[in-house]
């Protein structure tokens, strides 16, 4: 009897692929569309797990743009916590594709965003990246001299680049009722005061997040027709949801989304690759050790086993030590480390559990 099942390789069984592998051991999980070579030029953007998908490719040697590089004054615990070195330019954490849609339609000028400046205590921060002044700053002109030149970044960032990696993190956000304008935070949680009346809950669907990327696909081959994409879905659960469902259940529903979405462009685009980090963390040959005692934070080891196997896909040995990426920083670059090195907002919802 013949089966189109018989003589498959090892990976496309359970048994084989998942069940008998070590959790240390992702197998023969992926296997690249394209090449990236460390000449690539890569801009690197999403949701807080993509710090350590940049953060490792620079400690591999791949030429991660930085065109908003640390000021030598600052070491880089306060670099951190200002927000620089995490991304190709200081835009912080983009949690929904939303965001990076229209970040670049603000950077084109087709798009202007509703309240761009909220306080706390006195202090004005930029709505579009609260957190990466931690403090606030004096007065709402300086959030927007400082916006502006952050805008000149990200513009040369998108046009410098050979390679975008977007880890898609959320489908939940909120936004400026009349407007549209997307925030990474709610207000009321860094800064700002939320009003039912000028703030709504939104938590876009399949077709909403398709459309987005392919939205930001356009405007980045516009800029650059060579341009390729390497897409990845953060294996970190939804600290909070607003959706009125359980937060277990929001964030299956939201993962599902995300994972759909890049699958489908995976499959339809042979610009788009998918690198299935997500797979390796929550896989249940692991049996949940890749995640820290909250349940949600990524380990060091799940970023290692992770961002190892995409390295020896293209190549590149994780053991070697990092070499030194001279680009915009001249900082040498940051190895992999534990989520404690992670900038994420999100968890600050914590507090408002009771």
């Amino acid at each position: 009897m013949k089966s189109p099942y018989a003589n498959l390789p090892d990976r496309a069984y359970w048994r084989t692929g998942v069940a008998a592998r070590t959790p240390l051991d992702p197998g023969d999980i992926y296997t690249p569309k394209f090449p990236i070579a460390p000449s690539t030029r890569i801009l690197t953007a999403g949701s807080c797990f993509a710090q350590h998908v940049g953060r490792a490719l620079r400690g591999a040697g791949f030429g991660v743009i930085d065109t908003e590089p640390v000021p030598d004054i600052l070491d880089d615990e306060v670099a951190q916590r200002f927000g620089y070195r995490l991304y190709s330019a200081r835009y912080g954490n983009i949690y929904t594709i939303r965001q990076l849609r229209q970040l670049l339609a603000e950077v084109d000028g087709t798009f202007t965003p509703a309240l761009p400046v909220w306080e706390r205590d006195g202090q004005f921060h930029d709505a579009l990246r609260p957190n990466v002044e931690p403090d606030g700053l004096p007065a709402p002109e300086d959030v927007t001299r400082h916006r502006a030149a952050h805008l000149d970044c990200v513009r040369a960032a998108v046009e410098a680049c050979d390679l975008v990696v977007f880890t898609f993190g959320l489908t939940e956000a909120w936004e400026h009722r009349a407007t549209g304008t997307v925030y990474p935070t709610a207000p009321g949680t860094i800064a700002g005061d939320y009003d039912p009346e000028v703030f709504a809950f939104r938590n876009y669907g399949y077709e909403a997040v398709r459309d987005d990327f392919l939205a930001v696909r356009e405007r980045m081959r516009a800029a650059n027709p060579e341009v390729r994409f390497l897409v990845t879905v953060s294996p970190v659960p939804l600290t909070a949801t607003a959706s009125g469902r359980h937060v277990e259940v929001a964030t299956a529903h939201s993962k599902a989304i995300l994972r759909a979405v890049c699958g489908t462009l995976e499959a339809e685009l042979d610009d788009v690759d998918y690198f299935p980090s997500y797979e390796i963390i929550t896989s249940p040959s692991t049996r949940g050790m890749f995640y820290d005692t909250n349940l949600r934070s990524v380990t060091a080891a799940g970023v290692a086993t992770a961002m190892g196997a995409f390295l020896r896909a293209h190549g590149q040995s994780p053991d070697l030590p990092p070499r030194r990426v001279r680009l915009s920083s001249n900082r040498s670059p940051i190895t992999a480390a534990s989520a404690r090195d992670v900038v994420c907002e999100d968890v600050l919802l914590e507090a408002f559990a009771r």
